[in-house]
């Protein structure tokens, strides 16, 4: 409902950024929430959210299970029942969060990097990327992964311009000018990241009274992200994902509900530990991806647990995806690929 006033308010022409806290998104947020949000009244807005919602959900699941090298009935029940057991997606579905719409997209358009095509392949897989920059906390830092793997630079170029292209279109329907609505709503976005979040650098940051170094610090996180994902950009596309989704969750503010980026490393997880190398990797991976996978069962702790024991709960819950992160890392800068960690897609 409170994408739903933005849009209306956006493309009708009243102000957004100065009279709603609520306003957190980019101008070219509302061009792409217009397919949904725009052009219907609340009830039947709800219900076509409530719709592509299963639809993204059942979506996610077969990508999953595909992408995951399982084999058999009962680890394809395993790896699709992983999503449905997450709080986060409990909590992105009840409060008609982005997620759960954007992740199927944002995997699958990623995944089709992979593919050798022409003009036409470039264009679907652009247009999947460019759904899911409605929410840049999300897809920024795996715009990394579109710009350094081998073959994708027509692709990244092609979301540049379509981003743009909705930019001025979203600017031409309000009064102020593109300067001025981009001041505003990075002045949104920075009240709320220090607040907003848990779990994150900017919380972090704002729990030791240093605000302001949340963007630098946030920057150089991201960059650094961009450093590391061109120096292994030829390793297995998972790996990348798996490192991603981390650092996305963890260099910007999210609520609890975009925890559901941890499904990507877990699915990484899963792949390096069907391998059964020799040296025992993939039954540390196996335990890490049953811990996390612990840490992230429905109905999760942050809402669950009183003080302090939400505390220990989400301490613990960090140390676990910073585990995964560090795990993910070496398994990324591996040399001999031929030790059973890699599965190419």
């Amino acid at each position: 409902m409170l994408r739903h006033d933005e849009v209306h308010r956006w493309f009708s022409g009243r102000p957004v950024y100065s009279e709603l806290t609520t306003a957190v998104y980019p101008p070219a947020s509302y061009v792409l929430l217009w397919p949904l949000l725009g052009w219907l009244a609340v009830p039947s807005a709800r219900w076509l959210w409530a719709v592509t919602t299963v639809a993204a959900l059942g979506w996610l699941i077969y990508l999953i299970v595909r992408e995951s090298g399982a084999d058999g009935p009962l680890e394809h029940v395993f790896v699709a029942l992983i999503p449905l057991a997450m709080y986060a997606t409990g909590a992105a579905t009840g409060n008609g969060q982005l997620i759960v719409l954007l992740l199927p997209a944002l995997v699958t358009g990623l995944v089709r990097l992979q593919r050798q095509g022409g003009w036409r392949e470039d264009l679907l897989t652009a247009a999947l990327i460019l759904i899911t920059l409605v929410k840049p906390s999300i897809s920024v830092p795996f715009f990394w992964i579109m710009l350094f793997v081998p073959g994708t630079l027509r692709p990244a170029a092609l979301v540049s311009l379509g981003y743009l292209v909705r930019t001025l279109c979203a600017v031409s329907f309000q009064g102020p000018g593109l300067p001025m609505l981009l001041r505003d709503w990075l002045a949104r976005v920075s009240a709320l990241a220090t607040i907003g979040g848990y779990a994150d650098l900017h919380s972090l940051l704002a729990t030791l009274r240093l605000e302001h170094w949340s963007l630098p610090a946030s920057s150089v996180v991201l960059t650094a992200l961009g450093v590391w994902v061109y120096c292994y950009r030829q390793r297995d596309l998972w790996l990348l994902l798996g490192v991603t989704a981390l650092v996305a969750r963890f260099w910007t503010y999210h609520g609890w509900y975009d925890d559901l980026l941890i499904l990507l490393p877990m699915v990484a997880l899963f792949r390096v530990a069907k391998q059964e190398p020799a040296d025992g990797i993939g039954v540390v991976a196996g335990a890490l991806l049953s811990i996390t996978l612990l840490v992230m069962l429905a109905p999760g702790g942050l809402y669950l647990f009183p003080p302090p024991w939400k505390m220990l709960y989400v301490t613990g819950q960090i140390i676990v995806w910073l585990i995964g992160l560090i795990a993910l890392l070496y398994l990324t800068q591996r040399e001999n690929k031929h030790a059973g960690v890699l599965i190419k897609g």
